[in-house]
């Protein structure tokens, strides 16, 4: 039982056995343990470990018109090589085209991604302002108020005659 059973079937079927004029893999050509070595010395491997949080590609507004430049000028199957070299998606240039004939120059930089402010509307600081001088008044207004109390309760006290509204006016 020491043959195996493919070593069977090579003999049954008159294939020739390895060492009968094939080369071994040890054995010199192409493929030698030192060029084996020296292959695997080229190979660049790329960083396997993942960024702790994926950041989203910018693009300045130069590149794009460059990246459309070479678009509009490409031959037939140019684009594809152009996005393939760039590492861009037909969807930039589409967004990008768009964004050009509509004359949005600033429009090609890249924008801050989220909620956006609201526009200011210049007239709430002046509401803001004059909020603030109505709530000031109505205090020195009490203050008077009160003042004016103190001095009738005064002038009843001391027997003075008390000014009315009515005979002021």
């Amino acid at each position: 039982m020491g043959i195996s059973t493919a070593t069977q079937k090579s003999e049954l079927l008159g294939a020739p056995k390895r060492s009968e004029g094939l080369p071994e893999r040890s054995e010199g050509g192409p493929r030698t343990n030192e060029a084996n070595r020296a292959r695997k010395l080229e190979v660049i491997r790329p960083n396997p470990e993942v960024r702790e949080k994926a950041s989203r590609r910018q693009f300045s507004a130069e590149y794009k018109r460059r990246i459309l430049l070479e678009a509009d000028q490409s031959e037939e199957g140019g684009i594809g090589a152009l996005l393939r070299r760039e590492g861009l998606y037909s969807s930039h240039l589409t967004t990008w085209r768009r964004q050009r004939e509509a004359g949005e120059i600033a429009g090609l930089e890249p924008r801050k991604r989220g909620k956006k402010g609201s526009p200011r509307n210049p007239l709430t600081e002046e509401v803001v302002r004059l909020n603030r001088e109505n709530e000031r008044l109505k205090k020195r207004l009490q203050q008077a108020e009160t003042i004016i109390e103190v001095q009738k309760k005064l002038c009843t006290i001391l027997g003075l005659p008390v000014a009315t509204t009515e005979e002021s006016e």
